[in-house]
């Protein structure tokens, strides 16, 4: 197999990219998804009995897992690519899976659910504070949400959100936006959540050895985390 340096780059919209990333997603290896899985299951607690909202949940795994430990979930993504290997996953037909573009507003009614997720896709919207504040809408009063975003110190690694298409010998660049910490803070104050808990997180000698590729980011910020709470 080719290394990264040596594949011609590609740089595709957000659904190409996501479509096309589908078929390696889950066995790619990523060291943010290693990072962020336990921040976000920290944050929300025991969800049995919630209705929970997965937004931009790609093949399910925050969905599945939330069903599994007994919550009633909904996820959106608007990529069939990763809604199809959802569907097709263990426990897949326990989640409402919904094909909907976070560029427009949420097709839920007000106060329609307990808790939510957003996971490593916020800096792939023009406007963050739109869907920030639509999900305010949905929450109901006292609701929590976990939003996950690749930290911005990442880019000046060179790095965003990207792969390696094996069949078509290509580097996948999926387009994003650059967000500082101070943008998406006041994002997050003008949408009317409250921020009531951030952290950074850097990759650890222990994700390094699983995912090798990750050793060149061993104590450099990889993961921003936002506990917020509807109100």
């Amino acid at each position: 197999m080719s290394s990264s340096q040596d594949l011609r780059e590609r740089r595709v919209d957000v659904r190409e990219g996501y479509d096309r990333w589908s078929t390696s997603y889950d066995t790619y290896g990523n060291p943010l998804i290693a990072l962020e899985e336990s921040e976000t299951r920290g944050f929300l607690g025991d969800t049995s009995g919630l209705k929970a909202l997965d937004l931009a949940c790609g093949t399910g795994r925050h969905a599945l897992r939330l069903a599994a430990e007994g919550a009633l979930v909904t996820g959106v993504d608007f990529s069939r690519g990763m809604l199809e290997r959802a569907k097709e996953a263990p426990g897949g037909d326990r989640v409402k899976w919904v094909e909907h573009d976070l560029h427009e507003p949420l097709p839920f009614q007000a106060a329609s659910f307990d808790v939510a997720v957003h996971a490593l896709a916020l800096d792939h919207l023009g406007d963050p504070g739109a869907l920030l504040a639509d999900l305010g809408r949905v929450l109901r009063p006292g609701g929590r949400a976990a939003v996950t975003i690749m930290h911005p110190a990442m880019f000046l690694k060179g790095t965003q959100a990207r792969f390696v298409d094996e069949q078509a010998d290509e580097l996948v660049v999926i387009e994003n936006h650059r967000y500082t910490i101070a943008e998406l803070v006041m994002a997050i104050r003008d949408s009317g959540l409250d921020l009531i808990d951030m952290r950074e997180r850097a990759c650890t000698e222990e994700i390094a050895a699983r995912i090798p590729r990750a050793v060149k980011y061993v104590g450099w910020p990889m993961l921003l985390f936002f506990g917020l709470a509807a109100f």
